[in-house]
């Protein structure tokens, strides 16, 4: 009960208020959107490039590490695409957009709050390897696998293209890309500018949390249960199941260990709503899980942090 009292509740309060503060009409959906454009597309790109261009690469990027995380992602993807297409008879596009509603889990509005709040700002190094490959390694397997069913009898000549202009259109990959060049050439920054950046990063999970919560009021559960309940399992069980596994099989260290369960415990994030509406399918499945699956993670979240030791 205290480990949901200390780490939980206070990051799913926010999350609270952020839905409290547009049910009740005090902010309407046009300024949460204005409040999650700039997390995602300037705060957060920020927290990112600032976190990958102090980061000692050698140390933080321990292989281990993201073979356990991403091979959890790719069996929860695969779990997701096959069983939309098997168990529920779905078609290959909505196949491939329910899959990735199981392999995109929150890791940066809700994994780095509540790492930080359950082992400290320290335990962070991990998350941040992970969260730099997140979005490359999930954006690219889901555009890749949408552009290969959609090319169906087509020439794939094209998809390389395709995918890396939707990736280098991701503010996010943006500012990992620029962090990586800093760190990797010794780019000298100047201080007033990293500290500039450091003041804007400070905004960055407070204002997600909030705008989260805001967001996920125009979500409501309806239709596809059987569908949305199997995205949840995945995102909540499966995968952090399966990276607890490897990363015993593979002996990382407790604190990565930590990061690595925990970050592929978090529910499905924004970015799976994102990703259907790019291709106009299941985004009925995708509102549904992100709400569905944030609010069962207030105890799913609970039990995983009494299993990490």
């Amino acid at each position: 009960m205290q480990a949901l009292l200390d780490v939980i509740l206070p990051v799913f309060l926010v999350i609270g208020f952020g839905y409290a503060a547009v049910w009740k009409g005090y902010l309407s959906h046009d300024n949460i959107d204005g409040m999650m454009r700039f997390s995602q597309n300037f705060v957060f790109p920020a927290l990112l490039f600032r976190a990958i261009a102090l980061l000692d690469v050698g140390d933080a990027f321990n292989a281990p590490l993201l073979i356990s995380f991403y091979t959890g992602s790719t069996v929860s993807f695969f779990f997701g695409l096959f069983g939309a297409r098997v168990l529920f008879q779905r078609d290959w596009e909505d196949a491939v957009a329910i899959g990735f509603g199981c392999l995109f889990a929150n890791s940066l509005m809700l994994g780095l709050p509540l790492t930080e709040r359950a082992f400290g700002a320290d335990a962070l190094e991990p998350n941040y390897a992970i969260v730099t490959v997140h979005a490359p390694f999930c954006y690219g397997l889901g555009i890749t696998a949408m552009e290969i069913v959609r090319a169906r009898g087509q020439s794939l000549g094209r998809l390389p293209g395709t995918v890396l202009r939707a990736m280098f259109r991701n503010a996010l990959v943006i500012g990992i890309g620029l962090g990586f060049l800093v760190n990797f050439l010794s780019v000298p920054v100047p201080l007033a500018v990293m500290d500039a950046v450091e003041l804007l990063t400070r905004a960055a999970l407070p204002v997600a949390l909030f705008g989260m919560g805001g967001v996920l009021v125009r979500y409501r559960p309806r239709g596809d249960m059987k569908v949305i309940a199997y995205v949840c399992f995945s995102a909540l069980a499966l995968h952090p199941a399966v990276v607890f596994v490897m990363g015993k099989s593979l002996g990382i260290s407790q604190g990565e260990f930590r990061s690595a369960v925990l970050t592929a415990a978090m529910p499905p994030g924004i970015n799976i709503y994102v990703f259907a509406s790019l291709y106009q399918r299941a985004q009925k499945v995708a509102a549904s899980a992100v709400l569905l699956g944030t609010a069962l993670s207030v105890f799913s979240v609970w039990m995983w942090l009494h299993v990490i030791p």
